[in-house]
């Protein structure tokens, strides 16, 4: 490949090429991290050093397995309570409902916890329903959104095969849209883990890696705040790449569309 391509917009890459520029980059990025001489921002060894110290005396690991529990729990509830209202919303009755719920994605945490706090159990139930709620409204939001777009001719098309009613649902929504519906997933994954530190800080008294954050924010120790937010983007890029070859391999027909509009 031709060095001065890749200045190119929309010039067509390998993955090897892909590869090297992101570790060219990335190693680029950390040596001049490291050779700035800023004292206000903590260094990669400082930061190295923070994340061992947290392993060993604060139970890092510990605290990110409490959190990458409540993640996967809300994300599995609001997943399904999306979808849930997607199906709900073909139908008039329903449409309503379906609206409201993601005209809700406007409301701030601060105005629900108390509701939220008065229905909930114990800490970890109030942090699932939360995060399942702040996850399920924008993912419902999307959701209309793209059953909004669907052609009315697939739906005719359904009807000549002899579907009816909520088997047409099925078909067009829980079938179809199946990649979507994955890849949405993905996208609250990434919002979920962007909520978590907020959703934890309402009862440290839980753990969790985002009540660990906001205790070393708290003191200002900027080396363990830095070690842990590398450590929750590490899970998190983890977290999507399997989330990825998951929808691949359930969807094949996505990586097929993606291909093919590639070339």
């Amino acid at each position: 490949m031709n060095v001065a391509n890749l200045l190119r917009p929309f010039t067509p890459m390998g993955v090897g090429w892909a590869r090297a520029i992101v570790a060219v980059q990335v190693a680029a990025a950390l040596a001049l991290w490291s050779l700035s001489g800023c004292r206000t921002l903590p260094n990669p060894a400082q930061i190295g050093a923070a994340w061992l110290d947290l392993v060993r005396h604060q139970d890092l690991l510990a605290e990110l397995w409490t959190s990458v529990k409540v993640s996967l729990l809300a994300l599995a509830l609001s997943t399904l309570a999306a979808v849930a209202l997607a199906c709900l919303s073909t139908a008039p009755l329903f449409m309503p409902l379906a609206r409201l719920a993601a005209a809700l994605r406007f409301l701030g945490f601060a105005g629900l916890t108390y509701v939220f706090m008065l229905v909930s159990g114990d800490a970890i139930v109030l942090r699932v329903a939360i995060l399942a709620f702040g996850m399920t409204v924008f993912m419902a939001t999307a959701l209309l959104a793209d059953l909004a777009a669907l052609p009315r001719g697939r739906v005719d098309h359904c009807r000549t095969l002899g579907m009816q009613h909520w088997r047409i649902t099925g078909e067009l929504v829980l079938l179809g849209k199946a990649d979507v519906i994955l890849d949405l997933a993905r996208q609250n994954a990434a919002i979920g883990w962007t909520l978590l530190t907020l959703v934890e800080g309402l009862t440290r008294s839980a753990g969790g890696i985002g009540a660990l954050l906001l205790n070393q924010n708290r003191y200002f120790l900027l080396p363990g705040v830095f070690a842990i937010q590398a450590t929750i983007l590490a899970v998190g890029l983890a977290q999507d790449a399997l989330l990825a070859w998951i929808k691949d391999l359930a969807c094949p027909w996505g990586a097929l569309d993606k291909e093919s509009t590639s070339t």
